[in-house]
């Protein structure tokens, strides 16, 4: 809109002079030259002789000032009709401030005494020309500078002394320093001081702008200028209006234009653009009638076309000028609503309307042609949605202000919101997902929409059950990555996470955090049929990073990762904890094994803790079994089982008692081992291929590849099958069929 807009100045500027000369010219030749100087005429020549007079001289003065000097070669009076002839007629018109030098001259003048018309035969002239300097002058003085005077020629001029009436119905010619010009027949009316261009008014401004209109009218009380219809054309510019009004000081010069009714503004060029609107009125200052400031107002509408067509509107739109009268600045009021479309070129994959709707935005350019940044002065909104079909995802972008800066081709380039920023982002079928901040900047590919948003200071999402908080969010709709800085947190189904930085797939539901990752799953209901993972207790996860893939539930966790509940933990390089299900799985990475911590009691009741590593690790609350293979090694106060595989069964939680006693934590219900077992005590050690360990008697039992247990005070056994019970020390050797023999030792300490 503001381009259009610029161009209008230069239209109505040129316009604007050209109706000053038309005032200037007809109203000073109609006023003063035929009704004060025509008038006195007949008396002061002699019409009651009837012979010729040469060379004379006739003038009129008020208040030792004089009015007007009327020069003619020969005046001849005829009786037939009472005619007077005049000719070589030169009229001076000083006017009654003496700030006039004006002069009206022809071959030929006829004054009918009967009927008061007083007629030119031929062409009349006329030169206008202002003396500001006049009253301080002698009298009858000529100016010490005359400037270029406004030159005005027609024919057939009827003057009627009587009632101060002027008319012809010939065409009138006008010449001005900047433009010239005419009319098909002229009335000027004395007693209402009117003159009415009749038709085909045209004026030429410069060598390729035309102004034309049906009429015009020019008024001394009030000073204007009506013309009906104007229309301003160039090769390239259009503008019209149903009226256009331009006001004039009392030295006839404009002080604005008004045009009203059905405002047409209209360019072409590489981009055509229209606008419309139902008034603009244009203000100018100082003696060159500079336009300071114009207001198209009342419904304007404007739009453009090229690469990204543009439509506009709002209910006033108020232009600037600078001082050389170039378009400084733009302010579009009430109800302002600004659309920009992309237009596919064949290389946009996914091409974006932008939509800017606001009470008031101020647009800046730089030389008066190029859009330089536009700034919001309240609440305002940006509607962002795909530009084919319209339909999909649209986004909403809400700020107390905005400003937006443009590229050297006039688009787009960045955009900045504060405060109170607000991003709602819409799909068909689907919660809003909704951020806010204290400021954003956005910056834009040039015609193929949002590149980036960056939105800092106490920044807020919401999506459905997503939410997050961080200083700092910088989203890419190419990817729809979300990422966070400044102590991020993301809470979704339970489930909190805290990290250095974050990074979430708008899309897939994927997420990633890295930098001291802390995850905590919390609202979880009591197991009572599962174990290491049934209580209610949150449980926590550390690691260096986290990655989930669609939702939450699923959660792998890297670097350093420890997850624990209450007194149960597990750590190891990397772990991947399923929250529904309560499973995990643990690996390990070269030589860091992976440490998982149970509970154990023994005979009498006493809690003690378990360490097993291994390098991998499966885990699922429902089976109530920890599987360790890769080599796992169990550890309690007095005891080591090492094997190649291990698993862990553990006791139900259970409900827990009505007296307020809590449910088990999953304790040790027993363990089995297999592949190159060996159970290590302080002065004993155990050999075989498989193991069984029983928590409720505390019993080993070794089978498998002749099983051995060294003694370091009696010796090795060896035999088919080898029973240890920790809390008596006793051991149970059985042999096979060929070997029956069973041996029971105890063991002193």
């Amino acid at each position: 809109m503001p381009p259009s807009i610029s161009r209008v100045r230069r239209w109505f500027a040129g316009a604007a002079i050209a109706a000053v000369a038309l005032v200037g010219g007809m109203y000073f030749y109609a006023r003063h030259g035929a009704q004060n100087v025509l008038k006195q005429v007949p008396e002061k020549i002699g019409i009651d002789i009837q012979q010729s007079a040469t060379g004379f001289t006739v003038s009129k003065s008020l208040q030792g000032r004089t009015l007007f000097k009327v020069e003619a070669s020969k005046a001849v009076q005829f009786k037939q009709g009472g005619l007077v002839e005049l000719h070589n007629v030169a009229i001076t018109l000083y006017g009654r401030d003496s700030s006039r030098w004006d002069r009206i001259y022809g071959d030929d003048f006829e004054y009918n005494q009967q009927s008061g018309d007083v007629v030119g035969k031929g062409a009349v002239r006329i030169d206008l020309e202002a003396n500001p300097q006049g009253l301080i002058s002698p009298d009858q003085a000529t100016p010490q500078e005359l400037k270029t005077p406004i030159h005005l020629t027609t024919t057939g001029l009827i003057f009627n002394q009587k009632t101060g009436d002027a008319q012809t119905k010939e065409k009138v010619d006008f010449n001005l320093p900047q433009a010239s010009g005419s009319a098909v027949g002229v009335h000027y009316v004395a007693k209402s001081n009117t003159l009415t261009l009749d038709s085909q008014v045209a004026i030429q401004i410069e060598p390729s702008t035309t102004v034309t209109a049906l009429r015009g009218t020019i008024t001394r009380t009030p000073r204007w200028i009506v013309l009906d219809h104007p229309t301003v054309q160039n090769a390239e510019r259009q503008s019209s209006s149903d009226e256009a009004t331009l006001f004039l000081r009392e030295d006839n010069t404009i002080s604005h234009v008004v045009a009203e009714g059905n405002v047409r503004l209209q360019s072409s060029g590489q981009t055509d653009a229209q606008a419309r609107g139902d008034r603009v009125e244009l203000i100018l200052s100082g003696k060159r009638n500079s336009l300071k400031t114009a207001t198209l107002s009342g419904n304007v509408q404007a739009e453009t076309s090229g690469p990204q067509p543009m439509q506009a509107a709002a209910e006033r739109v108020i232009f600037q000028f600078s001082a050389n009268q170039v378009l400084a600045t733009a302010r579009a009021e009430e109800n302002v609503k600004l659309v920009q479309h992309q237009v596919s070129t064949g290389q946009s994959a996914a091409l974006q309307d932008l939509e800017l709707t606001a009470a008031a935005v101020d647009f800046f350019l730089a030389n008066g042609r190029r859009l330089d940044h536009a700034e919001t002065s309240s609440p305002a909104q940006i509607t962002i949605r795909p530009a084919a079909s319209g339909n999909g995802q649209e986004t909403l972008v809400t700020a107390a202000k905005f400003i937006a800066h443009f590229d050297e081709a006039g688009q787009l380039a960045s955009l900045h919101g504060a405060p109170e920023t607000r991003i709602t982002s819409k799909n068909p079928g689907q919660p809003d997902r909704v951020s806010t901040s204290d400021m954003l900047d956005a910056a834009f590919h040039p015609g193929n929409g949002i590149q980036t948003i960056v939105q800092q200071g106490h920044f807020a999402y919401v999506d459905g059950e997503r939410k997050a908080w961080a200083e700092r969010a910088r989203y890419t709709p190419a990817d729809q990555i979300l990422l966070l800085n400044g102590s991020p947190r993301v809470v979704e189904n339970g489930m909190t996470t805290t990290a250095r930085a974050m990074r979430v797939n708008r899309v897939t539901g994927d997420a990633f955090a890295e930098g001291d990752v802390k995850s905590t799953y919390s609202d979880l209901k009591t197991q009572p049929n599962g174990a290491l993972l049934a209580s209610s207790s949150p449980i926590h996860v550390t690691a260096e990073s986290m990655t989930v893939h669609g939702t939450p539930a699923v959660a792998l966790y890297r670097g350093n990762a420890r997850l624990w509940q209450d007194a149960n933990a597990v750590t190891a390089p990397s772990i991947e904890f399923d929250r529904n299900r309560r499973s995990m799985v643990a690996s390990g990475a070269g030589e860091q094994r992976i440490s998982t911590v149970l509970e154990q009691t023994d005979q009498k009741g006493k809690s003690t803790p378990v360490a097993i590593a291994s390098s991998h690790l499966t885990y699922q609350d429902s089976e109530r079994r920890a599987h360790f293979d890769g080599g796992a090694v169990a550890k309690s106060a007095d005891l080591t089982i090492t094997a190649d595989q291990m698993d862990a069964y553990l006791e139900p939680r259970g409900e827990g008692s009505g007296d307020g006693t809590p449910a088990s934590v999953g304790k040790v219900e027993r363990i089995t081992a297999s592949g190159r077992v060996v159970v290590t005590q302080p002065d004993r050690l155990a050999i075989g291929n498989e193991l069984v360990y029983t928590s409720a008697d505390d019993k080993f039992v070794l089978s498998g590849g002749s099983p051995s247990i060294f003694d370091a005070e009696h010796g090795k056994i060896t035999g088919v099958s080898l029973t240890l019970y920790r809390h008596d020390d006793r051991v149970l050797v059985e042999g096979n069929s060929s070997s029956p023999t069973i041996t029971q030792t105890r063991v002193a300490r």
